[in-house]
């Protein structure tokens, strides 16, 4: 009789060679995504997921940074099934609502910043920020200045893949593969481990910030409509900006008559110890992106959360705003919503990743610093990076390319550690239900991993 474990394997191998035949990947190469088949991901339990081998591995990014309480919610499950027995769908076109979606609008202009009191609803971030390239641009045509169109991004940024999101962010291989709109412009990024020089952290936080007021007295104030930046640049890397960064910007831009979106897909819901990232840094935007942890990652919803300035605007005339999706605010995706800001505000998740859990990652990750192929540590709250280097003085890479990051992605792998590679960077976003417990061992697990990409390079 086949073992258990065969049966597992042949079952594995069915499934990574449909998977390779059929299924097209998200930032892929399929050429090499065919000789090196994927992992195929079958069950999860708490901050853990199990593969179709049964191999259980610690999830240190949160899914991809939205499982922030962890896979096992009934909670959640429970609030989804109840919601798709009462009313499984329903739109809010045409002079409807549904009763999950005019709650959820309710609750999270509560708990968002004073300013916030009106909601537009999406199926993710892209699409959240494509709605805010339509919001701003009716808001400043609807004020009679049409001439502002230029939007301002940073180069290493991420902000969706649609056509505007993809344009918006700063990716330049991504840009090579499409026409990205002419009125998105980029200025320099803060990542201070690689482009800072011989700049101090704060040195650097300033000057890389008076790059937009340089950018904007080229382009014009009166031609520019708006600037989005995430708090934290997650996907270009985890780059934690210098503490003099926000404060300068938000300077500027006070200073300027430009509308501020705040980018909180990855930083919204906790992560960074306070409900928006842009509340941890003390900006002052004008519109919220919100996403992913919305619901734990068990529906997809987005958003954007309009500030009284533009929502006074866009309600007080001017006819029909011609934009919205099929799905947005659907009842079962804002049922999953509320029931997960349920769990955060009633375990009080926000003030422990502040006072606890968040303190006790960022003093354990710090002590990777002293791993011989470990250049800088950084992070805030349940997020950190890590630069992987051959030299801490001259921060030369293992291998030119960016390669090493995958080298130790794979380590982290068979070490059974989920961490993310971008680069030479390798970030994390646990659960921010992590135990102590928990994050030694993914120190444990990420320092094996680190020693199995010395060992590779022979260091």
């Amino acid at each position: 009789m086949p073992s258990k474990t065969a049966g597992r394997h042949n079952r594995t191998q069915q499934l990574q060679r449909q998977d390779a035949t059929h299924h097209l990947h998200p930032f892929t190469d399929f050429q090499d995504y065919a000789a090196n088949p994927g992992r195929i991901i079958s069950r999860a339990e708490g901050v853990y997921i199990e593969d179709s081998d049964g191999n259980r591995i610690l999830d240190g990014m949160s899914g991809l940074w939205c499982c922030n309480l962890g896979y096992t919610q009934p909670e959640i499950v429970e609030a989804v099934r109840q919601q798709l027995a009462t009313l499984p769908f329903y739109n809010n076109f045409f002079q409807c609502a549904n009763e999950p979606s005019v709650t959820l609008a309710a609750r999270l202009a509560e708990l968002a910043p004073d300013n916030f009191n009106r909601v537009f609803f999406t199926n993710s971030g892209s699409e959240a920020n494509d709605t805010n390239l339509r919001l701003v641009r009716r808001y400043w045509d609807l004020l009679e200045r049409p001439e502002k169109r230029i939007i301002l991004s940073r180069t290493n940024a991420y902000h969706g893949s649609t056509i505007a999101a993809a344009s918006l962010g700063g990716f330049d291989f991504v840009h090579r593969q499409f026409e990205t709109l002419p009125y998105v412009h980029h200025i320099a990024q803060p990542y201070w481990f690689k482009d800072g020089g011989e700049l101090s952290p704060e040195e650097f936080g300033l000057s890389t910030a008076q790059d937009l007021e340089r950018t904007i007295d080229e382009l014009g104030e009166d031609n520019i409509a708006a600037f989005i930046a995430e708090p934290i640049q997650g996907a270009g890397g985890v780059i934690v900006p210098p503490e003099s960064y926000w404060p300068e910007m938000r300077r500027i831009l006070a200073e300027r008559d430009i509308l501020f979106i705040s980018d909180e897909v990855i930083c919204g819901f906790g992560r960074t110890g306070q409900l928006f990232g842009c509340q941890s840094y003390g900006t002052a935007p004008d519109l919220i992106t919100f996403a992913k942890a919305v619901t734990n990652g068990f529906q997809p919803l987005g958003g954007v959360l309009l500030g009284d300035r533009i929502a006074n605007v866009l309600t007080s005339g001017g006819g029909e705003f011609g934009h919205g999706f099929t799905y947005s605010g659907h009842p079962a995706a804002c049922a999953a919503a509320l029931a997960t800001l349920s769990i955060i505000q009633r375990e009080n998740l926000i003030e422990r990743v502040a006072a606890d859990i968040g303190p006790y990652l960022q003093q354990r990750w710090r002590e990777l610093a002293e791993h011989p192929i470990v250049g800088e540590t950084r992070g805030k709250g349940m997020v950190a990076a890590l630069e992987l280097v051959r030299n801490k003085q001259t921060r030369e890479r293992l291998e030119d390319g960016g390669k090493a990051g995958a080298v130790c992605r794979q380590s982290c792998i068979e070490s059974g550690l989920v961490m993310r590679a971008v680069g030479d960077a390798m970030i994390i976003a646990p659960p921010l239900v992590c135990s102590h417990e928990e994050i030694d061992l993914l120190i444990e697990r990420a320092t094996h991993a680190l020693d199995l990409t010395a060992h590779h390079y022979r260091l």
